[in-house]
């Protein structure tokens, strides 16, 4: 429980670090590129090491298994609630009560600081996947706050 409170706080601070002091209020867009290229450093290692005494995965569908199941069980202390995908490459994600969203209002006026508070689990699972071998672009949507859906769009190589 303390590590879970500590990993909130930690996140909280950088984003107010990287929005207040790194960008400034006006250039939201480069902090939340910030920020997820913060997300994808950490899922990079975050990743090898949960994956280094697992067995060679199967497939695409394997990997995002196992990222919904002990990876996001890893990081956020829960499953993901739902997997969707169109069997072509695209998969939603989706969180019924994101951890992170919590601290902030479930009130609308608070959606336009969702994507900040999104972006390092967007680079975060973005990271994790380029290091198991899927090139991928993840992106996250809100509609009600905390749950919240990660979509994420396989790339061919």
């Amino acid at each position: 429980m303390a590590d879970e409170a500590l990993f909130q706080f930690l996140h909280s601070e950088i984003i107010q670090y990287v929005n207040g002091v790194e960008c400034g209020e006006s250039e939201n867009g480069r902090c939340v590129s910030k920020l997820e290229n913060m997300g994808f450093r950490v899922g990079q290692g975050l990743i090898e090491r949960f994956t280094k005494d697992t067995p060679r995965f199967k497939d695409e569908l394997d990997v995002m298994k196992f990222i919904c199941k002990d990876f996001w069980t890893s990081v956020f202390k829960k499953q993901i609630d739902n997997l969707r995908t169109n069997h072509q490459g695209i998969y939603v994600l989706q969180d019924n009560k994101f951890r992170l969203l919590t601290q902030l209002s479930a009130g609308k006026q608070h959606l336009e600081h969702a994507p900040k508070f999104l972006a390092f689990t967007c680079g975060l699972v973005r990271g994790a996947l380029s290091n198991i071998g899927v090139k991928s672009i993840v992106t996250a949507e809100v509609s009600v706050m905390p749950a919240c859906k990660f979509q994420v769009m396989v790339q061919k190589m």
